[in-house]
């Protein structure tokens, strides 16, 4: 997976003020937005000029102006020609760029009705379905996310992304369980997707330290399980500095078996990470 789009959410150590929700998202999503952007006024200034009028350019040359503007994180300019490509020919894609622009500057309601259109222009735009979910999530409607994000997943069942936004889904409702099941699908489809969730600075999570702690753990506990020994000690250490209370089950899951073998991991249990507020 390798979409274009930048992610609007908080770092991993959730100083944003956003709640961090949908993770990694495909070719119409957030997935590939590396950073938080900063802010609006700062990121407008100094740009080269579009090359495509607003007026004169066809459909397909203001999409791509608009896709480079918001590259630039120039997103009310990349507003402004996806609303031009729109006059003149309405597309899912479109609606659903439009929409991630206006996400970027925290524009939620305007967002939202950019995928409502999305999904009303093309009922099959699992992409809209998944950022329907997005808005929803950021809204703690999680039964709604929930639907939304099943609903892009029976379109593209083999989508890590998905299966990752609707595990988000269910550890925001604490259903860990079943949680956990998306995530491991997630893993099986993309053995990197925490790794590059961790890189953005997504997390799909509630603000509460308790969850984030209880994440790290679980994701720890999935490393260990695939053999992935280095990601499983980086996540316990994370779950260890973000309190989790009860990181003595280490010594009894079994998916920790092989990793209580490793030196390293003696040695970070001996270092007892504190809690970092």
């Amino acid at each position: 997976m390798s979409p274009s789009y930048r992610l609007l959410f908080s770092s991993w150590r959730w100083t944003s003020t956003l709640l961090a929700i949908a993770a990694v998202f495909t070719a119409l999503s957030f997935a590939d937005q590396r950073q938080t952007p900063p802010l609006i006024a700062q990121a407008q200034q100094a740009q080269p000029a579009p090359l495509v009028s607003l007026t004169d350019g066809t459909p397909q040359e203001l999409e791509r102006e608009g896709d480079q503007l918001r590259s630039q994180k120039r997103y009310l300019d990349a507003v402004d020609y996806y609303d031009a490509a729109l006059a003149k020919q309405q597309t899912a894609l479109l609606w659903n760029k439009k929409g991630m622009a206006l996400l970027f500057l925290q524009r939620n309601k305007d967002a939202n009705k950019c995928f409502q259109h999305a999904v009303s222009f093309d009922k099959n735009s699992a992409e809209g379905w998944n950022n329907l979910g997005y808005i929803a999530h950021l809204e703690k409607r999680h039964n709604r996310a929930i639907k939304d994000y099943n609903k892009a997943l029976a379109l593209h069942p083999n989508s890590a992304t998905f299966h990752y936004n609707l595990g988000a889904a269910y550890f925001s409702k604490h259903e860990f369980a079943t949680a956990a099941q998306e995530y491991r699908t997630a893993y099986q489809l993309d053995p990197e997707i925490f790794q590059r969730v961790s890189r953005m600075g997504i997390m799909v999570q509630s603000s509460s330290p308790e969850d984030r702690a209880a994440f790290s753990f679980m994701v720890a506990k999935m490393y260990a399980q695939a053999g992935d020994l280095d990601h499983s000690l980086e996540y316990l250490r994370k779950a260890m500095e973000e309190g989790y209370k009860n990181i003595d089950n280490v010594y009894k899951d079994n998916e920790f078996a092989t990793l209580r073998t490793d030196k390293r991991f003696t040695d970070l249990m001996a270092q007892k990470p504190q809690a970092i507020p």
